[in-house]
């Protein structure tokens, strides 16, 4: 045999190129075949097609710590019964419809119901204004089409076909978006269970194991509201805000450490301080009174919601890290916080400058933060 090396022997091996933010099912694996071991050693029954029992659902959803020592990080920082009563209705015949404000992990809690029980996520179909029947149903290769008339090779599957098809978890996100005669397109999929496909003279009847996850909420303005005949199709579970300040700080620093990760930001001090007094402001701007209940505030026109907090959070990051000396400070979290509080430049800007000269001016230890933000308005 030759000792020659050749070009192939001395190439770099073939590296998976990173990506900004992997799907569930990629980036929480480990638990996820953790969570599946521990199912075939207890014996606990699964749905058709399903990857994990409801119960190991909802633990890879809430968090816990199985009995090998494998510890599962909670995804949902919450109720764990609302999560139950979700997974739940995915078991029956029923579709979900998770709703509530925006920033209140709808769309992350769908994305991992989905990994957890199908072991796919990218089912999707993104609601928008512009959304079409097609998306829901099929499409055509219209070149195909032309040459060919309509056959099985020209037709384009929706995700909804394909989870029908392979019995999975499909996710239509934000559906008060879709025009509300595109969004009926849903209704004999959700009763029947069947896609009829005329031109083919055919249709296509789910598997078990196939339903729908749905996402909307009803204060956004250019929402289209369900009809009556799809909202009984679904089963609606309501996420709400995190019910006090302590849930909110975590999924906060949870989610901004994840970020901060994934954008390779340097690390920076102070953080979990600037957290606090964010949520606390986000908090007390949202209910209208401050935290001791001794102060009214006028309430701005933004949800001031935790992924609004996030968004801050991370953007304060990143000019410390890269304009700073990597220490925190609130003129680093100032012109995010304005930017998300004062959405209209007349009412907002008025509510915001009440509260900085009624509430934070006499806060002990908020002079800093206070200068900052006034500097901002």
């Amino acid at each position: 045999m030759s000792d020659a090396v050749t070009e192939q022997d001395t190439q770099a091996p073939v590296v998976a190129p990173a990506v900004l933010r992997p799907h569930a099912e990629i980036a929480f694996a480990d638990e996820l075949l953790a969570l599946e071991a521990f199912d075939a050693e207890e014996g606990r029954p699964r749905p058709p097609q399903w990857r994990l029992s409801p119960w190991a659902v909802v633990t890879y959803l809430v968090g816990g710590t199985l009995a090998d020592g494998t510890v599962v990080t909670p995804k949902y920082i919450g109720s764990r019964r609302l999560m139950e009563v979700a997974v739940a209705t995915l078991a029956t015949d029923r579709a979900l419809l998770l709703l509530g404000l925006p920033g209140t992990a709808k769309s992350w809690v769908s994305e991992h119901l989905a990994a957890a029980v199908s072991g796919d996520s990218t089912l999707l179909v993104q609601g928008t204004s512009g959304t079409a029947e097609e998306s829901i149903r099929y499409g055509w290769n219209y070149a195909r089409l032309l040459a060919e008339g309509p056959t099985p090779a020209a037709l384009v599957a929706s995700p909804v076909m394909v989870a029908m098809e392979r019995g999975a978890l499909a996710r239509v996100e934000e559906l008060t978006r879709i025009p509300s005669d595109v969004q009926d397109a849903l209704i004999t999929v959700l009763s029947e269970k069947v896609l009829p496909v005329p031109e083919l003279g055919r249709e296509v009847a789910a598997r078990p194991g196939f339903n729908v996850i749905a996402t909307a909420n009803d204060r956004d303005k250019g929402v289209n509201e369900l009809s009556s005949a799809l909202r009984r199709r679904f089963n609606t579970v309501v996420l709400p805000l995190p019910a006090d300040a302590e849930d909110e700080v975590r999924i906060v620093t949870t989610r901004v450490a994840d970020l901060t990760a994934a954008l390779q930001l340097p690390p920076v001090s102070t953080a979990r301080e600037e957290i606090e007094r964010v949520v606390t402001v986000f908090r007390e701007l949202r209910s209208g009174v401050t935290e001791d209940g001794r102060t009214a505030v006028r309430s701005p026109s933004a949800t001031l919601s935790a992924a609004e907090a996030i968004s801050v959070m991370t953007n304060g990051i990143a000019l410390a890290a890269h304009f700073g000396d990597g220490v925190l400070r609130p003129a680093d979290v100032a012109s995010g916080i304005v930017g998300a509080v004062v959405k209209d430049p007349v009412g907002d800007a008025q509510a915001w400058a009440e509260y900085l000269d009624v509430v934070v001016r006499e806060r002990p230890g908020w002079g800093a933060f206070y200068e900052a933000c006034r500097d901002g308005t």
